[in-house]
């Protein structure tokens, strides 16, 4: 049946995603959106008291950032809230200046994501290699699992049982079914437990009142002056830089779980939107959450936006409607879901020693200097860069090597041929030039580059430094084999580098 014999219920039916039509995905992505509501509340309200503001503001935040990017972000099932790296940045600025002044900084820090997604920040991404991104994947683990300590050290003792509960719960419920995810069905049984049996243990609640309605927009409270924009600009920059950076690395790595593509530069725009309307709403903003996110798409299944857009909207209804149930769940419950997520995330085949083994010293070195990195400053972005850096350092030291140098003379005497096989490049041009015999050479001396490429302005010079030693000496030097593009790096660059000195 051709498509305009269909009726049109048909064709508009046609039209919409599949996931529509299957209520099996349906029942995952709403069950996936409200576990991912319930840890988000905590996390939420921890990370505005971080950023030294009202618990409501961090929660406006998560609501604001996780609906928005559900329709304008790039990667499906990403969950974007209020964040702690976000809340680090802007912190001193609102000590320093007031929650006006914070509010401005997160508008403009969606401005300025929006322009670096539009000039293609996202395809800086491919150079950040795997010991990087296993580095990273780790250190949030690690983070996760850290996190959870203080909820629990000191603590009354009916937390330790109701912890080892939970985490049972969610190792051996997926045996009988996962239609229900694990998690939800633990945080249920334990609030339960508690609530009927009266257990006095350290709840939602205890980490600060909810938000009893739905956030208002408006103009941030600053004056609107030169002075408040260079004020605000570091820290909007920093923001916007920290926000995107997590959130890239979070795509790509629910790429790599899910085995599908997702468009990095959408998914830096949409940030960008994101925290505009967060802004204009009264949030802290916000970027990718790593730990949500996998509890999302790692430990619930999830992979389509509803399950973000829902996630940000049982957020607000847990918030104002089910305020006092909310409050009522225990701590203990929700630190056995993170828990949870930090050994699901963990990279553990990354550490195995027949992995150890096998893997180049520079990959180890390059993994470690990511996780160090990352849990002495607990900014994953800060790793992140740090350990790219790293990494380049090892490949410009191992290719660096690789440039050689052999020489063939003629048997009447008269002629010497180099043959410079490898790339040349700044690191390995710079030992190029002590490889010639400019004394005893003969007059006339060849340099066949057929088997090596020209990469930069530094093999230049080099190659012009080795002409003008054996013409000091009177002898001709020819280059040959020069491919297409060297050759035009060479014939453009050739005499111009030294100045004339």
């Amino acid at each position: 049946m051709t498509s305009s014999a269909l009726s049109p219920a048909a064709r508009l039916r046609g039209l919409r995603p599949d996931w529509l039509h299957d209520t099996k995905v349906w029942r995952t992505e709403i069950l996936a959106g409200l576990v991912v509501a319930l840890a988000l509340i905590p996390e939420a309200i921890s990370f505005s008291v971080i950023a030294g503001v009202d618990p409501a503001i961090g929660l406006f935040a998560s609501f604001t950032m996780a609906v928005t990017i559900s329709v304008v972000g790039g990667r499906r099932a990403m969950i974007s809230a209020a964040t702690g790296a976000v809340a680090l940045v802007i912190a001193p600025l609102n000590r320093e200046h007031g929650f006006g002044y914070l509010v401005a900084a997160v508008i403009l820090a969606g401005a300025f994501q929006i322009v670096l997604g539009a000039l293609g920040i996202a395809k800086l991404m491919r150079f950040v290699p795997r010991s990087v991104m296993v580095g990273f994947v780790n250190s949030l683990a690690i983070l996760i699992f850290t996190a959870q300590v203080p909820e629990m050290h000191d603590v009354p003792w009916p937390v330790y049982p109701l912890l080892a509960g939970g985490l049972a719960l969610m190792v051996f419920f997926p045996k009988v079914t996962r239609v229900i995810p694990a998690p939800l069905v633990s945080i249920v049984i334990l609030t339960v437990i508690t609530v009927a049996a009266g257990i006095a243990v350290p709840t939602v609640g205890d980490k600060g009142e909810l938000p009893s309605a739905l956030p208002v927009p408006g103009l941030p409270d600053v004056p609107f002056t030169l002075d408040t924009l260079t004020t605000i600009a570091p820290y909007a920059l920093a923001m916007a830089l920290v926000g995107l950076m997590e959130s890239l690395m979070t795509a790509k790595l629910v790429d790599d779980i899910t085995d599908t593509h997702s468009s990095k530069t959408r998914e830096s725009v949409g940030q960008g939107i994101a925290n505009i309307v967060t802004g204009f709403l009264g949030g802290m903003g916000g970027c990718a959450m790593i730990g949500q996110t996998m509890i999302n798409v790692k430990v619930s299944g999830a992979r389509t936006r509803l399950s973000t857009f829902l996630a940000g909207s049982f957020l607000m209804v847990l918030c104002i409607v089910f305020g006092p149930v909310v409050s009522d769940i225990p701590m203990a419950a929700l630190v056995a879901v993170m828990v949870m997520v930090s050994f699901a995330t963990f990279d553990w085949h990354s550490i195995a020693p027949k992995t150890l083994k096998r893997m180049p010293a520079g990959e180890i070195a390059v993994m470690a200097v990511t996780v160090a990195c990352v849990v002495a400053t607990h900014n994953l972005a800060i790793g992140v860069v740090v350990g790219t850096v790293t990494a380049m350092v090892v490949f410009a030291r191992r290719v660096a090597h690789l440039a050689d140098v052999t020489a063939v003379v003629d048997p009447d005497g008269t002629q010497v041929v180099y043959s410079v096989t490898g790339e040349l490049f700044f690191a390995s041009s710079n030992d190029l030039v002590t490889r010639f015999a400019y004394a005893t050479d003969p007059d006339k001396v060849v340099i066949d580059l057929t088997a090596t490429h020209i990469w930069d302005a530094s093999s230049v010079a080099a190659l012009d430094a080795i002409e003008t030693k054996y013409a000091q000496r009177g002898k001709t030097v020819e280059i040959i084999g020069l491919n297409q593009p060297s050759a035009r790096i060479h014939d453009r660059l050739s005499g111009e580098l030294t100045g004339g000195h």
